[in-house]
């Protein structure tokens, strides 16, 4: 039978194009909406989960073939926009207004490179124009203000109903709180569990966030009092595991790992930093400083993904020290592309979390 170019046809035959995380139609996910047909053009918007969503390009085309067997189709225009779903609530612990999920990026042990992922994830999300915060949860040593650009930055604290507010600082998309704008360059911050606990509880409940997609949250080292408070103070979308492929960073990271789990923390993969070092000199070589394969060996060992291996180069270290993250200043450098891939692939595994 022919079929008729209207907004049931068009919605007929886009039934069977499912969103590939979800494995869903997008018609039954309510992602295909604002359907307009004037006489052979035919346009609609395709509202995604995520707008980092790594298969947007293939969903699309799926979308244009499948309105291109209807007859009389002279033309297709698709609006993509985003509507990242809430990560689901538990009774016992409190979440963030406004916050939709709230990410870990943890390691077991220091000196992986934790927060150049952490930062970098950020930026590239925030490219994507997702609304995105960043909780430097490193007190004894807070980095990102300095990876972020705002090492000189100051944090204005206001008062609110419950006590005082923290406004976050902000660059390159992303909001940021760290105790490196409460202490002095070179102070130390010489405190016990109890006093952790208070300043990491206000960086998630009094601060103005306003409305995030993601709120990640750059963990120190280990699996100790900042780790417990995060695990049993908010529900968590999930937590990344950063290591690096030499066999004591790999230890270290299981541990880490498995203490999420007893926590019941979803871990959404792996990510295996340092995997490989590329000279400024000879980008076409590749030396495997710190051995190779660990994370995909670790990977597989636990079932877990291995979210995607970032090569060591110069540049990465020195956007880091400069305040200029890699995705910004060299976004098509080999390190760049496998961050924002990274970045991509934990937006995606977020929002089938939610949704599933």
């Amino acid at each position: 039978m022919v079929k008729t170019l209207d907004t049931g046809a068009v919605l007929e035959v886009l039934r069977p194009v499912q969103d590939p995380e979800l494995c869903k139609s997008l018609v039954e996910l309510n992602m295909i909406r604002n359907i307009k047909i004037d006489e052979g053009n035919v346009s609609f918007t395709l509202v995604l989960t995520t707008p980092a969503c790594p298969l947007r390009q293939f969903i699309v085309e799926e979308c244009e073939q499948a309105i291109k067997t209807l007859p009389g189709v002279s033309n297709i225009s698709v609006e993509v926009t985003a509507e990242t779903p809430q990560q689901k609530s538990l009774p016992d612990r409190t979440g963030i207004e406004g916050v939709k999920n709230i990410l870990a990026v943890s390691s077991g042990k220091g000196g992986v490179g934790k927060s150049t992922v952490a930062v970098n994830v950020a930026v590239a999300l925030a490219q994507t124009g997702a609304k995105v915060g960043l909780i430097d949860a490193d007190i004894y040593g807070p980095n990102a203000p300095t990876m972020l650009g705002l090492a000189d930055a100051k944090v204005a604290v206001q008062q609110g109903p419950q006590g005082e507010v923290l406004e976050p600082a902000f660059n390159y998309g992303v909001k940021l709180v760290s105790m490196g704008f409460l202490i002095d360059p070179d102070q130390p911050v010489i405190w016990r569990g109890p006093m952790l606990n208070g300043i990491i509880r206000q960086f998630l409940y009094q601060v103005r966030w306003g409305d995030l997609d993601y709120l990640i949250v750059d963990m120190p080292p280990g699996t100790g009092d900042a780790q417990l408070t995060m695990t049993q103070a908010v529900p968590m979308a999930g937590v990344v595991i950063v290591t690096t492929p030499q066999t004591v960073a790999l230890l270290d990271s299981r541990r880490g790992l498995r203490m999420f789990q007893q926590m019941q923390v979803p871990v959404l993969g792996i990510v295996e930093n340092m995997s490989y070092f590329i000279p400024p000199d000879a980008p076409e070589k590749q030396y495997d400083i710190f051995g190779s394969g660990g994370g995909e060996k670790t990977s597989k060992e636990l079932d877990l993904p291995l979210l995607g291996c970032i090569p060591l180069e110069m540049s990465l270290r020195q956007g880091g020290d400069r305040g200029i993250p890699i995705v910004v200043e060299f976004p098509d450098s080999a390190s760049a592309k496998a961050l924002k891939a990274i970045a991509q692939q934990i937006a995606a595994r977020v929002s089938v979390a939610a949704l599933t």
